[in-house]
């Protein structure tokens, strides 16, 4: 499945496609897609004139989404499980920063690229200050000894579409700093429960090659559930901030 003509955005978006142009656009078969929905994984489309299905950019956000979830690793069925936990009705925008988040795991997220690569990727031209403000946000960096970029590909789309968003490029770095510092805590804090949660039972049996597989196969298929339950908490903390803020303005 590739998604590189993909472009998430929120929910003021009243774009719609046909099952076969969202095929298209997804890089699936229309089968994949009925299969999906059979499944429970994409919600039903809206039934138009003619009794013609018409489909939004969250569906295409969320065959996104599932595309990343396959990459690592996860079984349908546990596809189906995370996405059971999403909240309801989450926008095109919402589910794009899980897949964002999500593909963040993925080891070969970054490419070296050259800056013409980078902006057709990104779907438009870049200017300097566009550069600088994805190298604040961490989507982009310069390649070692060369006149090439570092482009995290898996926080690109993301990146570009925050490119609009009316933000002084010093409140990215700082909210980039805050952000790190506590993902770094809330990661800490979860590798030592688990650490302590298997940890002697690995001990007692490291000698044994099939357990040790089975751990680590189990650590990987956790980490896209422990993304979503941050996201998922952190999405409703910062809705109740809002809330309160503007109570107060």
């Amino acid at each position: 499945m590739t998604t590189d003509t993909e472009q998430s955005t929120d929910t003021a978006d009243d774009t719609t496609f046909t099952v076969d142009e969202l095929a298209a656009h997804a890089g699936v078969t229309v089968r994949t897609i009925r299969f999906y929905s059979t499944k429970g994984l994409l919600p039903p489309p809206v039934i138009g004139p003619r009794r013609v299905g018409h489909y939004g950019r969250e569906h295409l956000s969320r065959l996104a989404l599932i595309e990343e979830l396959q990459h690592q690793g996860m079984t349908l069925a546990a596809i189906e499980r995370y996405l059971e936990q999403l909240p309801p009705g989450l926008s095109a925008h919402d589910l794009a920063i899980h897949r964002a988040v999500v593909a963040s795991w993925a080891p070969d997220a970054a490419e070296d690229m050259a800056r013409a690569e980078l902006e057709r990727r990104a779907g438009r031209a870049l200017s300097d200050e566009d550069l600088d403000r994805l190298a604040a946000m961490g989507v982009v960096g310069r390649a070692a000894d060369t006149d090439q970029l570092r482009v995290d590909t898996g926080l690109l789309r993301l990146g570009v579409q925050l490119l609009d968003v009316p933000i002084a490029h010093e409140t990215i770095l700082a909210s980039r700093t805050v952000l790190m510092e506590h993902a770094r805590s809330a990661a800490h804090e979860l590798s030592r429960l688990f650490r302590d949660e298997v940890g002697d039972a690995c001990r007692a049996r490291e000698s044994d090659p099939e357990h040790v597989a089975a751990m680590r196969s189990l650590s990987a298929h956790m980490q896209p559930m422990v993304v979503q339950a941050l996201v998922t908490a952190f999405q409703r903390s910062l809705k109740e901030e809002l809330r309160e803020w503007l109570k107060e303005s």
